[in-house]
C-alpha cells in the first residue's frame, strides 16, 4: 500500500484533513431538521457537543431532485422507501431545506465552533450557496452527473465525493472530473442502503479503501456510512482514512426518511471517543521497547540466576544457573548463553543473582 506521506493534506477553515491528523467527523443532519429551523439549529449544537467537526446539510427542492411522475410510474416503492407513508415526491418536499435558512445555519455553526457545509443537488443551488461554504459534498446519487461535479470542483474548495451504488469506472470518471479542476479531494467509500439492517455489514466492503489507496495514492480517502453503530468507522480508520460522515439525529424514533439509521448524540460521542482511542493506539510503525514497558522488560524476561555460589575465576557452567525471571539490566539473555559458557568469572556471583556481562572476564 502506498505510504500516507504521498497523500496531500488540505485545510477546511481551521481544520487540517489528512495523514497524521485526527479523523474529521461530519455529522450529516440531512433531512433530520424535520423542516424546522430551530430543530436544525439544535442539531448543530448537539453535534458539536458530541464531537463532530462539521455539520452537513443537503440543499435541494423536491422538483430539482425527484420526478413525481417518474416514481409513480415505477409503480412500487423500493428499498428504504417502502416504509415511507407519503409519496416519494412529498417526502422529499417535506425533507427539503429552505435556502433562506443558509446564512443563519452558517452563523450557528460558527457559534458552535463547527464547520458548516452541504450537498447541493442542483446547478443553481451550487452557485447560490457558494459564498456560505468552505467545502462541498457530492452525494453518491450524483456520481454520474459530471456537470455538477465539475461545477462544484471549479469553486476551488475541498470536495468530499461519496461512491455508493457505483463501480470503479463510475468512480474513476468522477475523480477525473474533480481533479481536472481541483486537487483537494477526499474519496469516500459508501454503501447506499438506508434500511439500518445488520445485513448491510456484508456490503460495506471496507477493503475497497485499499483499492482507492492504490489507484489514487495522492488523494485522501474517507467513509460515508449508513451501517448501525461504529464498527465500520473503527475499521476504516485503521485502514488510513481521513474523514467519516454519518447521519445525525436527536431521536431515532422520529418519523422521517433519515432518523432510523442515524447516530444520536450518545452514540455519536461514543463513536468519536473510541475513534480517538484507536488513533492514539495506531501509533508508530517502529517496533521497539516502549517507555511504559521498561519495567516489564525486566520483570517478564528470563535470565540465568545462580542456584549456588559461583566463585571468582570459575568456569561458567549451565548447571550452575536456572533460567528464571527477572532479567535485570545487562544480564546475559538466553539467546546469548553459548557466547559465555566456559569463560571464567571475574567476581563472585551469589545465589539468586543474575549472570551479567560484567561477571565475565
Amino acid at each position: 500500500m502506498p505510504s500516507n506521506l504521498q497523500r496531500k493534506s488540505f485545510k477546511i477553515e481551521n481544520k487540517t484533513i489528512g495523514p497524521n491528523n485526527k479523523t474529521f467527523f461530519i455529522a450529516d443532519i440531512a433531512a433530520n431538521h424535520d423542516n424546522n429551523l430551530n430543530k436544525a439549529i439544535d442539531l448543530i449544537h448537539l453535534a458539536a457537543e458530541a464531537g463532530a467537526d462539521a455539520a452537513k446539510f443537503q440543499h435541494f427542492t423536491a422538483e430539482t431532485i425527484v420526478s413525481d411522475k417518474g416514481f409513480q410510474l415505477l409503480n412500487t416503492k423500493l428499498s428504504h422507501q417502502k416504509s415511507w407513508n407519503k409519496s416519494v415526491y412529498d417526502t422529499y418536499k417535506d425533507a427539503s431545506l429552505n435556502i433562506e435558512w443558509t446564512e443563519k445555519l452558517k452563523k450557528e455553526c460558527k457559534k458552535a465552533k463547527i464547520i458548516f457545509f452541504t450537498s447541493p443537488y442542483s446547478l443553481n443551488i451550487v452557485d447560490k450557496i457558494n459564498k456560505f461554504v468552505s467545502v462541498y459534498k457530492i452525494g453518491s446519487g450524483d456520481i454520474t452527473w459530471l456537470e455538477i461535479i465539475e461545477r462544484i470542483s471549479k469553486k476551488n474548495k475541498p470536495v468530499f465525493l461519496a461512491t455508493g451504488a457505483s463501480n470503479m469506472k463510475d468512480v474513476d470518471k468522477a475523480v477525473k472530473a474533480v481533479l481536472k479542476h481541483n486537487k483537494k479531494l477526499c474519496l469516500m467509500q459508501c454503501n447506499t442502503n438506508y434500511t439500518a439492517s445488520l445485513k448491510n455489514f456484508e456490503y460495506i466492503n471496507l477493503n475497497v479503501l485499499k483499492s482507492f489507496n492504490l489507484k489514487y495514492p495522492s488523494i485522501l480517502t474517507g467513509l460515508s456510512d449508513h451501517t448501525p453503530g461504529h464498527s465500520t468507522v473503527l475499521g476504516a480508520i485503521a485502514l488510513g482514512i481521513s474523514a467519516v460522515e454519518k447521519h445525525f439525529t436527536d431521536n431515532n424514533n422520529l418519523e422521517g426518511p433519515d432518523h432510523k439509521f442515524s447516530m444520536n448524540p450518545k452514540s455519536w460521542k461514543e463513536m468519536v471517543d473510541r475513534s480517538r482511542e484507536l488513533e492514539i493506539s495506531l501509533g508508530s510503525n517502529i517496533k521497539k521497547v516502549e517507555r511504559n514497558e521498561v519495567d516489564t522488560h525486566i520483570l517478564q524476561r528470563r535470565s540465568y540466576i545462580a542456584n549456588k555460589i559461583v566463585k571468582k575465576n570459575t568456569d561458567i557452567k549451565i548447571e550452575d544457573f536456572d533460567l528464571l525471571r527477572p532479567c535485570p539490566k545487562n544480564s546475559v539473555e538466553p539467546s546469548m548463553i553459548k557466547k559465555v559458557l566456559g569463560k571464567k568469572t571475574n567476581k563472585n556471583i551469589s545465589i539468586g543473582q543474575s549472570l551479567k556481562w560484567s561477571h565475565i572476564k
